[in-house]
């Protein structure tokens, strides 16, 4: 296992929740959800984020569907992170897949007594920490680096 703090993305059309892990690498916790109408906004304070934990990598969840094609969502997250990636290089930009992870964290924050209504804010937040999680103990179980890395495109 890779040693550093890594940062991950939950990409959403009106928020974008963002995870962060402990520098060993072993733990997912929420940050914050930025909001996510104004692409440029939020690609500024997600190199603010960046720049403020200097993570190793930022882990960006590729929504696909069940039988693993992707959609129209999985071009916008692919868009997004490839600008993600080329701002904030020379941190690395890795796309994992997603699926069920917005489903799971509403699941556990059902679970432990969070309404709908009072969780929406948060939601993003907890599928941004099951996508790092799910990248870390991928990465733990197989040493190797989870996903695909984002080429930068200049």
């Amino acid at each position: 296992m890779r040693h550093g703090r890594r940062l991950a993305v939950d990409v959403g059309e009106a928020r974008i929740g963002v995870a962060s892990s402990d520098p060993d690498g072993l733990l997912a916790t929420p940050v914050e959800t930025v909001p996510g109408r104004d692409a440029a906004a939020a690609q500024r304070r997600l190199s603010e984020l960046v720049a403020e934990y200097e993570p190793v990598e930022v882990v960006v969840g590729l929504p696909r569907s069940l039988n693993g094609g992707e959609g129209p969502a999985a071009a916008r997250v692919r868009a997004f992170a490839q600008e993600t990636a080329r701002r904030i290089a020379p941190v690395p930009v890795r796309l994992v897949d997603e699926r069920l992870s917005t489903v799971g964290a509403a699941r556990a924050m059902r679970a432990s007594g969070v309404s709908a209504k009072k969780g929406r804010a948060r939601i993003d937040q907890a599928a941004a920490v099951v996508i790092l999680q799910t990248a870390l103990d991928s990465e733990r179980s197989s040493g190797r680096p989870p996903g695909q890395c984002v080429e930068v495109v200049v």
